[in-house]
Order: structure tokens, then sequence, then C-alpha cells
């Protein structure tokens, strides 16, 4: 079967063009061709399926690394197939053909249960299973309950990945409460360790990075700040240029300095939605605050946002081109969990992992392997 999408601007994570058609054979994008005219297309199995992009955008889809739930199912506190799929629903309609569901720092068994529904969910869209948590810093908890925090031991990290089976793909740890041995056993394990909820010093960062540590989680929230005599985290992430991403919703980062964050690191600084959903059972029970979600006593607990929305909040809020906040939800995920190869690019070969928005950032339809998902 192949489909062809015209009328619209290309964003293909390389360029724009214009007055292009992409066609998608499969699950592949098969050529990016000018001046095609669908109406004389055709193919021995008939004529192809003609998708009019109505003078909006064509993207890689994007790839959503932290989100806690969605559509009223907080996957975070009450973890199952149900909540991913619920979660998985939201995705789309904010452009994310792929996401990664997380779990907050939680007990052993609800950490147990979030690896078992990764597992037993055989939907699509699913990267794998992201752990914020229970490896982090107190100082730098957050909305993360205390209670639940943990010092990490190798045989205790040893059954958590032997449960997992492969489906853990991302951990969010405080590298200055970790020895470099459980880093290297994550890592080892192809776990994408992410430093984060950490109040490293300069040098202790600099440290974990020389570990391995190849990112970091939510720039700037809850991580040792920046200072003229105490660098901590953020100078180091700055300094080195480390990816690490960012929540760009106006209120976990203003907006003006996600603006300075940019310049300075330019393509290591990617989108994640760090989102959250009504809940009102366990242990985090977030509230909605108008375009974000706080817990009973007002403490920031996630955002609303959508990967559209930081999308759009990048370009009409801090100025950055579209095709590159564009790269930012899509390329550069990509590139963070070694995926670059098939997603976030639009060319020959690729995989034909979509989406289509309107000039309005209202999303149209997303493709995933080359199915129309919404």
């Amino acid at each position: 079967m192949r489909t062809i999408f015209h009328n619209g601007l290309i964003h293909t994570g390389t360029e724009t063009l214009d007055g292009h058609a992409v066609i998608i054979t499969g699950t592949r994008i098969k050529e990016i061709r000018k001046g095609v005219d669908v109406a004389r297309e055709t193919t021995p199995d008939g004529p192809p399926t003609v998708i009019d992009l109505e003078g909006g955008h064509l993207s890689p889809a994007f790839i959503d690394l932290q989100i806690y739930g969605g559509k009223g199912m907080l996957f975070s506190e009450h973890p199952s197939v149900d909540a991913i799929k619920a979660t998985y629903r939201y995705c789309l309609e904010g452009g994310a053909a792929y996401f990664q569901p997380t779990m907050a720092t939680q007990s052993d068994d609800l950490m147990n249960a979030a690896i078992d529904a990764v597992k037993a969910y055989d939907g699509k869209g699913v990267l794998g299973l992201h752990l914020e948590g229970p490896y982090i810093n107190p100082a730098k908890r957050g909305a993360h309950l205390e209670s639940f925090i943990q010092i990490p031991e190798t045989k205790k990290v040893e059954i958590l990945l032997e449960r997992a089976a492969g489906h853990l793909t991302m951990m969010t740890l405080a590298p200055e409460r970790c020895a470099s041995d459980i880093v290297a056993q994550l890592l080892e394990a192809g776990v994408v360790v992410s430093a984060g909820h950490t109040n490293a010093t300069y040098a202790e960062a600099l440290e974990g990075f020389g570990w391995g540590i190849p990112v970091a989680t939510h720039l700037f929230n809850a991580m040792s700040p920046l200072s003229h005599r105490a660098p901590g985290m953020v100078g180091a992430l700055l300094d080195k240029g480390v990816p690490v991403s960012v929540v760009a919703d106006g209120y976990h980062v203003d907006f003006p300095v996600i603006g300075l964050a940019k310049r300075m690191l330019g393509d290591k600084l990617f989108l994640i939605t760090d989102a959250v959903t009504e809940n009102d059972r366990g242990t985090y029970r977030h509230q909605r605050s108008g375009d974000k979600f706080v817990l009973p006593d007002g403490t920031l607990s996630g955002s609303a946002l959508t990967m559209i929305k930081s999308v759009q909040n990048c370009v009409e809020h801090i100025g950055i081109p579209l095709d590159e906040a564009l790269r930012m939800a899509s390329l550069y995920p990509a590139r963070v969990m070694g995926l670059e190869a098939r997603l976030g690019v639009i060319a020959p070969n690729k995989e034909a992992s979509l989406v289509w928005f309107d000039n309005e950032y209202r999303v149209k339809k997303v493709f995933l392997a080359g199915e129309e998902m919404l």
C-alpha cells in the first residue's frame, strides 16, 4: 500500500521543502519528490492513498521520553496496560507516536507493577519504561515522596534488571548518590542513565558524566543551580554541552531562560512533556491548576503539556525557528535513545512515523510505521 502526502511544508529534520510530496510504502518512506501530480500516480495495486496536507506541515512524529499518564489514568501511580493505552491516546493527540511511560519514585511493588505492565502491553508506541527514581537526592526530590527514595545496591539493581528483561530503557538518578559500578551496571544492560533530581556539585556532575552518564533530566528543575561560586549540575550541563530535556510550559522554566539555554546548548536541548493527569488516589494526588498540575500542598508536580504545545511554545514564546523546535521534539530525543537511524528524519528508507499539523498547531493525523494512529 502506497500513501502520498502533498500540498504542505515538509520538515525533513534537515530542511523545509515546499512543493514536494512524501511517498511511503508499507512501514517505510520510499521517496520525497518535487512536482508530483497525484492524479496521475498509480501502482499495479491501484491508485495510492492521497493525503492533502491543506497547506499545513508534515514532520517526523514526536517522541516523548517522560510522561506519567493521560486521560485521567496516572500510570505513575496506578501502573497497568489500560493506563499505558490511555497515555498513548493523550500522546497521539499531541503528535507523539512514541513515548516512555514514566514511574515516579515509588515502592518496589509499584515499580515491579510498572515493569510488568510495560512487558504485558502488546500495543504500539512504547519505547520502554522510564524510572524517575528511586535513586535520587532527597534535597532535590521536588514532588517525589522522600520515604520511597533509596540508595542503590548492586544486587537489588540486578534483580530489577532481570525482572525488566530489556523493558527498562531509561532511569533518572542522582550521580552523587550512586557508585560508578551502579551506573555501569545500568549502562551495560542498555538503560539510558539520566542525571536528575540531583544536588551534585560541579565536580560530582563531571565525575558522573565521566562514568558514561549520557543525558540529564529536565534542565533547571530539581537540580543544583548555577551560581558564581558553585556551578552545580546546571553549570556542568551548560559548560559541557550534555544532552538534557526541558519542560517548555513557562512554569517549570521561564521562557527567556529556556531561550538562553538553547543558545548555549544548541542541538543538545530536547523537549519532554513531563505531563501528569488528574489523580485523587494514592501517593501522587495531582490537581490541575490552570495550565499545570500541583500536589494538594501546592508543589508543582507536572505539566499539562502535549508535545505539539511544547513546539508551539518554543516558536511563539522563545523565538526558536519551527524547524528547530520540531527537531527538539523528534530528532534529538531519537538520538538520546540511539534511534536516529530510523526515527526523527523524513528520508528514504526511514520509518514512516509522521505527524501532520496545521498552521494553528492542531494535530490532524499521526502515523506510526505507516499506520494511521490518529
